[in-house]
């Protein structure tokens, strides 16, 4: 491709190219069938625009706050682990791109460069991803470092009691990398029977006792406020309310874990209704336009997280490519609010989107 990228899917073309095959695979793979990983992509299009027309759209204001956390946009860098494995920089290049669009980033747990590597490389309002581990203390240990390094918030992802069935990896013989945070706490040694030792490994560490209970606990080691990342379904989100956490990310873990869910943005509504605006809500999963950024608000979400794409744009430009990659977002956001006639995000209603269910009960 001798052009600039114009959208994307573009950049994830590049990335094809460019990355070795069994990393390629590892960022953009899904669990078993991927029914789910596609269909993250295509209900985003099965949901169409109702444009108003004759409304003063000379200046559009995207600005928003997340936990009074100002953002240019409501679009945030997901987490994503292992991104060396994409360019040499890794999560430092994604702090410093995330900052320069003034948004916010969450660091996984996964990565490559350590808390404090990414905390010091810009001043930039950025999250933690946390898991919980069978080894309590080292979960206290990470909380206490992301505290010190000024992480503003905790993201407890709570999809993953065990590790989904990612066959790509699994044929690939994907060796994970080891995880820089996690040097001097934690060590598995973990030989693969054939395969990729991603399950082995989630197995060894991750705490599959989890349970509501234990966000009490969390709640009480740290005073950085909470979101859980990975609910999908009514119950968990007013169970998610009741236990006092912060914000709900609305999120299939990018279809790797658990596949046959709804895609994301077709969960996105039931949980908005369940939670009636007691905490702020964030869509994660399938967004690759600015289209699709304001359909999420439409339905509800108070703000979107990107993941593949960011890999995609660090793996081929570096810094550089995760910059362009948040900017073409918001430049298609920008144009998406004023197509549809809405100077701001508060304009952004309901009634500005027609779903298959709209479409279904309209004939009835």
């Amino acid at each position: 491709m001798d052009s600039e990228p114009v959208n994307l899917d573009e950049f994830q073309e590049l990335a094809r190219k460019i990355l070795l095959k069994m990393n390629y695979d590892f960022f953009s793979g899904g669990a078993e069938d991927q029914y789910t990983l596609n269909e993250n992509i295509k209900a985003f299009r099965r949901i169409l625009f109702r444009p108003r027309v004759l409304i003063d759209v000379s200046k559009i204001d995207m600005s928003t706050s997340l936990l009074g956390f100002k953002m240019a946009a409501p679009i945030m860098v997901a987490p994503t682990g292992a991104l060396k494995l994409a360019n040499h920089e890794g999560e430092v290049a994604v702090a410093r791109a995330a900052a320069a669009c003034n948004t916010i980033m969450v660091l996984s747990f996964a990565s490559h460069c350590t808390i404090e590597e990414v905390a010091s490389s810009c001043d930039a309002v950025r999250f933690y991803q946390l898991y919980v581990w069978k080894q309590r203390d080292v979960c206290m240990k990470l909380v206490k470092r992301a505290e010190s390094s000024g992480y503003k918030a905790l993201v407890l992802t709570v999809d993953m009691p065990r590790l989904g069935r990612r066959e790509a990896d699994i044929k690939n013989k994907f060796v994970m990398p080891k995880f820089a945070n996690l040097e001097g706490l934690l060590s598995v040694n973990v030989k693969s029977k054939g395969g990729s030792d991603l399950e082995g490994i989630a197995a060894a560490t991750l705490d599959d006792s989890l349970s509501w209970k234990d966000i009490e606990w969390l709640t009480s080691i740290t005073k950085l406020p909470i979101l859980l990342k990975g609910i999908l379904t009514a119950e968990d989100a007013r169970k998610a309310v009741e236990a006092g956490v912060a914000g709900i990310i609305v999120s299939n873990h990018g279809a790797r874990q658990l596949d046959y869910v709804p895609a994301s943005i077709s969960a996105l509504e039931e949980v908005v209704r369940a939670v009636s605006g007691a905490v702020p809500i964030i869509l994660d999963g399938g967004i690759r336009r600015g289209t699709d950024v304001f359909k999420a608000l439409a339905l509800g979400a108070n703000a979107v997280m990107i993941g593949r794409p960011i890999v995609y744009g660090l793996a081929a430009k570096g810094e550089h490519g995760v910059k362009q990659v948040i900017e073409m977002l918001q430049n298609e956001l920008e144009l998406t609010m004023a197509l549809n006639g809405c100077p701001g995000l508060k304009d952004i209603t309901r009634n500005h989107v027609q779903t298959e269910h709209d479409r279904l009960r309209s004939m009835l």
